[in-house]
């Protein structure tokens, strides 16, 4: 286990509570490293050996390394994406009951909502507003805690621990403050006060906002033996974080691609999710035209990475006998004969090769034949582009909980073979 790349991913956790940070994250750590941002409402003018990097909604990210070699040859694609469940602010939010002023929320994604309860929960994302005569943008974060959701005491519902059915409406606004009778609450002045004091900006007139909610505790190496990383929004930053790492560290002169896209946990239909044509408008304009395009990408190849299921030991029959990846025992090829995952025989054994070359240990896991499977970005990449794709990710306990569990060896794990696959020479395919 590497410490810093453990405390590279606690840093990036931390000052990513929602996909707009993370993508902003995600292009400082970029341009430090010497790569251009390309707008997309401009002409391009790119060069072999050039790194660029672009943006679509604040939210969403594409990264490209070109190398010396012809785009021809393939492109090495890594993809995820940047955000997870959460609570979002309702348009007009504002609840004053019983002398606490509250703020509706939406469930985003199909997240665990009783981890949300009892937990010290702060405020962060995209504000927009009129300043001296122009609209724009800015991201904002609360970062102290200043809201709550308190659980309804036992004594006052005694069914607690036989399954209570939460009512996302009425038991999920959070309490922000007490207010004396009478007196009313304005939600846009408090964002305008935040920008004011975050940005210095001033006389605003707040127009619009996409804000979540976020659990302040701070992301933690722990366990007896520090074998084990607990942190919010591990699905997906955790692969956002290794895909980049991997990208900067690769050697070679191959074309490798890092796409971290929005809207991932409600369907990916979006201008900028992975059901939407930012990947393959960008592509577009980068790869020859006419069939050069189509030889292109069928000679890629896409690793989709995204959390999958560790066997919990207190849950293990919720798994196939056979398929119940562990913490720390290595990335995980993800199956389903149904296409909810894109790995086919021929994109699984690519990756278990590289994973065996490169000294890394890998598993694999098929869902139960009696229950349901998710889905990640993988099949609609595939669907939208014809491009190969491997199914993958690190095993994680508490998946679309508000505080997430994986194992602190596997990042090292994920980091060095997605470097090698970044930077080998050939797609043996």
């Amino acid at each position: 286990m590497r410490t810093d790349q453990i405390q590279g991913l606690i840093d990036f956790l931390s000052t990513s509570p929602t996909p707009f940070h993370a993508t902003a994250a995600l292009a400082r750590r970029l341009e430090a490293a010497g790569y251009q941002r390309l707008d997309e409402r401009e002409s391009w003018s790119v060069q072999p050996g050039g790194r660029y990097y672009v943006t679509r909604n604040d939210s969403s990210l594409i990264a490209v390394r070109l190398g010396a070699q012809p785009l021809e040859r393939g492109l090495r694609l890594v993809g995820a994406h940047t955000d997870s469940p959460c609570l979002k602010v309702k348009p007009q939010p504002e609840l004053q009951r019983q002398g606490f002023w509250q703020l509706g929320v939406e469930v985003y994604g199909g997240m665990l909502m009783a981890p949300w309860f009892d937990r010290d929960l702060s405020l962060a994302g995209r504000v927009t507003y009129r300043a001296a005569g122009r609209v724009q943008s800015r991201l904002i974060d609360f970062r102290k805690p200043l809201a709550i959701i308190p659980n309804l005491a036992i004594h006052l519902n005694r069914e607690a621990n036989q399954g209570w059915a939460i009512n996302a409406q009425n038991e999920l606004p959070p309490i922000l403050a007490q207010v004396p009778a009478g007196e009313l609450r304005d939600f846009r002045a408090l964002l305008a006060a935040r920008l004011q004091q975050e940005h210095g900006i001033g006389d605003v007139e707040v127009l619009d906002f996409e804000l979540s909610f976020y659990d302040v505790q701070p992301a933690a190496l722990i366990g007896l033996d520090d074998d084990f990383i607990a942190a919010a929004r591990l699905d997906n930053l955790l692969s956002c974080h290794a895909g980049l790492e991997a990208l900067l560290a690769a050697e070679g002169d191959e074309n490798a691609v890092l796409v971290c896209t929005d809207h991932e946990e409600v369907g990916s239909t979006s201008c900028c999710g992975a059901d939407g044509p930012f990947l393959e408008q960008v592509l577009q304009r980068l790869l020859p035209t006419g069939d050069a395009f189509t030889r292109t990408l069928q000679r890629s190849l896409l690793i989709s990475a995204d959390n999958a299921h560790g066997v919990h030991p207190n849950y293990a029959d919720k798994h196939d006998g056979n398929h119940g990846p562990k913490l720390n025992g290595g990335p995980v090829i993800k199956v389903n004969a149904n296409q909810r995952y894109a790995t086919s025989s021929e994109t699984a054994a690519f990756f278990r090769d590289l994973c065996q070359r490169e000294g890394v240990p890998v598993q694999s896991f098929v869902v139960r034949s009696d229950m349901g499977c998710g889905s990640t970005i993988g099949p609609i990449t595939a669907g939208q582009l014809g491009v190969r794709t491997v199914d993958i990710g690190l095993p994680t306990f508490a998946m679309h909980s508000i505080r997430e569990l994986a194992g602190s060896h596997d990042l090292g794990h994920l980091i060095k073979v997605l470097t090698a696959f970044y930077s080998s020479s050939e797609l043996p395919l």
